[in-house]
This record gives C-alpha cells, structure tokens and sequence, in this order.
C-alpha cells in the first residue's frame, strides 16, 4: 500500500479480500472525517430509513460491511436494536464497536460462509458493500440462509452493477425465495461531493425472504 492517503479511488481498485483488509486497516480511523463527512455520504441514513418504515418488530438486524458503524447508528437513531456488525475489515469493526450501537461484531469474509447459524437474524441491511466489483450477488445465498423466515432485507446496490454484474438476474432466479420484493433508488451523496459522486445511484432491494 502506498503512503498515499485512502480514498474512494482506492477503494474502487480492490481486487481481493486482503486488498480490502489493507485498505481500510489504513482508513478506519479517519473514514467517517475523509469520505462520509467530507463527501455528505447520505446512503447509510437513508437506507436504515427506508429499513425503519418496514421493520415489524424484525430482530435482531445483521449489519453486512458494518464499516465504522454509521448504518448502526443510523438503527440506533430510529430505536432500532440488537444490531450486529459483520465486516471483513476487524480495524473497520474496532471503530464501528466503539460507538456503543452494535451489541456484537463479526469479523468475516462475505465472498465465503460466515460463522454464523442458520435462522438467527429477523432484519438483514446493507450499505456500500455490493458496489465496484467488491461482493457480487452471489453472497445474497449466504445472507438468506442466516436470516429467519420474513426477515426483512435492505440490501443497498450500486446503480450501475445492478444489471452489469447480475444482480436483477439474481433476484429473478430467488422469486421463489422472496417476497415484496421491490427496488427504491437513492442519490447517496450531498452537495458538498464532487459532481461524479453526487450523480451515483443506489438501487435499494427490498424484500423478505419467504
């Protein structure tokens, strides 16, 4: 890793699990100030919302590349909780912990099985991890054999790779799997980012899983 700083361009690069591990071991402590703050990064907020107006009672919630935290607390301002925290990043999770919004962490890889049981979670949500090549769709099994019965799911997915990188065909071919399905579009990015940046799309999947 150079000795430049992190930054989305970085991020976007990665080819590797251990790509992702080095990267945000340098990032994690200054995330939140170089990238959300800076750029008015806005999808972990508006994702846990569109999660909030349909969450029936539906915990715990499994936080898929948890980050630093900031969908947990996102949850945690619509009273939302047990939250559970999953990322591949463990310097990520330790900053996502200290802000006291998650009751567990879980450090694992979401391109293999996780080391977690089948069934346990009611709500399942996700912001900035399918985007860029980083996880593709083939980890939805992995997250719908984890959750229970009518979990609810918000799965946050970069525009342009809904349709490039098999996402629309994956939901098609998990019809009999889920139910509601529909997708919500979000600009995740405010004034304050760069014209690229606030011209991203999310296609939000909302379903649960039957």
């Amino acid at each position: 890793m150079a000795d430049s700083k992190p930054d989305r361009d970085a991020a976007y690069a990665l080819k590797t699990p251990e790509d992702s591990i080095e990267l945000y071991r340098e990032w994690a402590k200054t995330y939140d100030q170089d990238f959300a703050k800076a750029n008015d990064y806005r999808n972990p907020q508006l994702i846990a919302e569109l999660f909030a107006k349909r969450c029936d009672g539906d915990m715990p919630i499994l936080d898929v590349g948890a980050g630093t935290g900031l969908v947990g607390q996102a949850l945690a301002a619509h009273g939302l909780a047990p939250v559970d925290a999953l990322d591949i990043s463990p310097d990520m999770l330790a900053v996502a912990q200290s802000k006291g919004c998650y009751r567990d962490t879980i450090h694992a890889d979401l391109t293999g099985q996780v080391g977690i049981a089948d069934s346990v979670y009611g709500g399942v949500i996700s912001v900035g991890t399918f985007t860029h090549g980083h996880v593709g769709p083939e980890a939805i099994d992995e997250l719908l054999r984890v959750a229970r019965p009518g979990a609810l799911f918000a799965l946050g997915i970069n525009a342009g790779f809904y349709e490039a990188d098999g996402f629309a065909e994956k939901f098609v071919s998990l019809k009999d799997r889920i139910d509601g399905f529909e997708i919500v579009e979000t600009y995740g990015y405010g004034k304050q980012a760069e014209a690229e940046l606030q011209q991203t799309r999310s296609s939000v999947a909302l379903f649960r899983k039957r």
